[in-house]
């Protein structure tokens, strides 16, 4: 039946005839029909007609035949679209609406994924240039479309050879030279592409635009260098993007910003991201490597959490959540004795004192900090939690326990995530056990009134189950009241029987 009524339709779209009324009902008979009956049904007529009702000044219609378009050209294979319709995907690039370009931009990207269609597009420069283009659109949502299926057309040596080795490079520059915010969506484009492969970063590199961005990098301009340092953070991520940046000295330039730091009135706007790029290093690196090759990144985050300004503090309290994630890490911070608890007890009066969505970050930090995997849980490394924890309060597991309480669930998630973080350790179970309440609060369901709360609170009773010590710690009772929670789920509730008294309303 659907199948009958889409074939109708198809056929009056395909005689350009078709009403606003029609194409509306063709877009749900479509979405009724299995991908293979469609398939089984379509003419390369049907297709050419609605790209060509595309043309209409109606914006309905042109919605409508999007929809349509979408779910149909899913169901063809890549490599009949691009032979069959390339004339139409090229028009579909040049279209004043931005959905006929992101439809089009899609497609692309599903032909550059078909090892037998590929090589069609890499033989369609004018297609791929007005997707160039495209970078340079008003909408955000095209230009990132088009980075997307750029990237995937750099995906193979072919592909690099397209875009690299022929005039395309030329219609990249001349897109960059649009305005400031198109250059960097390039230099995005070319990050994204350089963490695929050493390769793929030599292409970028020999383009001459990787070394561009890293000279915007260490220029003179302090916004600019705030943009670049996020995009040159990224080509860290791979141990390949990592290797060019230490050859070509990037990041002992960016250390010595850093450094240079302290006479620059301007440095709040690029400080923040050079330290962050820093701690992104240390975690895929090595802690230790990095914090002693570059002692000055260690220092400007101790001084940027001990300073007044919420967002330095911010920055800094994540950078070293993320630092302390791994044991190297915690190890690096311990090295600072009496100065890292210091800021543990100015973190700890953050979390419970500072504007909320700084709150939430210290409480992500601690609990980045506290963790400890039960496999390295040697007596030292649980010693130092354990005094890192005293060292945020003189009262912490109350502290914790009264973010808990109060009304701001991204607030009572977070503090429930620290007792998460400590749950498995020997010494914060004996805490736990002998705060008054605190195990009766725990198996509350009551406390909790929404999903995400229920799923922290859940999380809490299974690092606490799943440890070795819980059982000897708490008591068989405890720990059975804590085995019954687990097994019942996070959103158990108990039935409440009820009996009907005669007169009752």
């Amino acid at each position: 039946m659907a199948e009958a009524a889409a074939a109708e339709l198809l056929e009056r779209a395909a005689r350009r005839d078709a009403e606003l009324e029609e194409l509306r009902a063709l877009r749900v008979a479509v979405q009724a029909v299995p991908p293979a009956a469609l398939r089984a049904r379509l003419g390369e007529h049907h297709l050419i007609a609605l790209f060509g009702l595309l043309g209409a000044n109606d914006r309905e219609q042109v919605s409508a035949c999007v929809s349509i378009l979408e779910r149909l050209l899913q169901a063809l294979d890549p490599l009949y679209v691009i032979q069959n319709l390339r004339e139409e995907l090229q028009k579909g690039l040049f279209h004043p609406d931005d959905s006929v370009k992101i439809l089009t931009m899609s497609q692309v990207g599903r032909i550059v994924e078909d090892s037998a269609a590929v090589t069609e597009i890499l033989h369609s420069p004018e297609l791929l240039q007005q997707i160039i283009n495209c970078i340079g659109g008003e909408k955000i949502a095209v230009a990132k479309e088009a980075i997307k299926s750029l990237s995937r057309v750099a995906q193979s040596q072919e592909g690099l050879e397209a875009l690299f080795g022929s005039s395309l490079l030329s219609d990249l520059r001349n897109v960059m030279a649009t305005s400031d915010v198109v250059r960097y969506r390039v230099y995005e484009l070319i990050v994204e592409i350089s963490s695929v492969s050493a390769e793929s970063l030599s292409y970028c590199a020999n383009s001459g635009l990787i070394p561009e961005l890293i000279g915007e990098l260490t220029g003179e301009d302090v916004l600019v260098r705030a943009t670049c340092i996020e995009m040159v953070t990224s080509l860290a991520h791979t141990s390949h993007g990592r290797q060019y940046l230490a050859q070509q000295g990037v990041i002992d330039k960016i250390s010595n910003i850093i450094l240079g730091a302290e006479s620059d009135p301007f440095s709040s706007f690029y400080l923040p991201g050079f330290v962050k790029f820093f701690g992104n290093l240390a975690i895929v690196d090595s802690p230790q490597q990095i914090c002693e090759r570059y002692p000055v990144f260690m220092e400007k985050v101790f001084e940027m959490a001990e300073s007044q300004d919420p967002t330095m503090i911010g920055v800094a309290v994540d950078t070293l959540g993320i630092l302390g994630s791994n044991v190297e890490g915690k190890q690096v911070l311990q090295k600072a004795r009496y100065r890292f608890q210091n800021l543990l007890s100015k973190i700890g009066h953050q979390a419970k004192n500072a504007p909320p969505e700084l709150r939430l970050r210290c409480l992500d930090a601690i609990s980045s900090l506290l963790y400890l995997p039960p496999e390295q849980q040697t007596e030292d490394l649980l010693r130092m939690t354990e005094s890192w924890f005293t060292s945020l309060s003189s009262q912490p597991l109350e502290l914790f326990r009264s973010i808990s309480t109060q009304p701001f669930p991204d607030l009572h998630c977070g503090a429930l995530r620290v007792f998460t973080a400590i749950a498995n350790q020997p010494w914060a179970q004996k805490l736990m056990l002998d705060s008054p309440g605190f195990v009766e609060y725990v198996v509350d369901r009551s406390v909790e009134p929404d999903k995400a709360s229920k799923d922290a609170k859940y999380e809490l009773v299974k690092a606490l189950v799943n440890s070795k010590t819980i059982a000897e710690i708490f008591g068989n009772q405890y720990y059975l009241r804590l085995r019954a929670y687990l097994h019942e789920g996070p959103y158990y509730v108990k039935a409440v029987s009820t009996t009907a008294v005669e007169g009752a309303e």
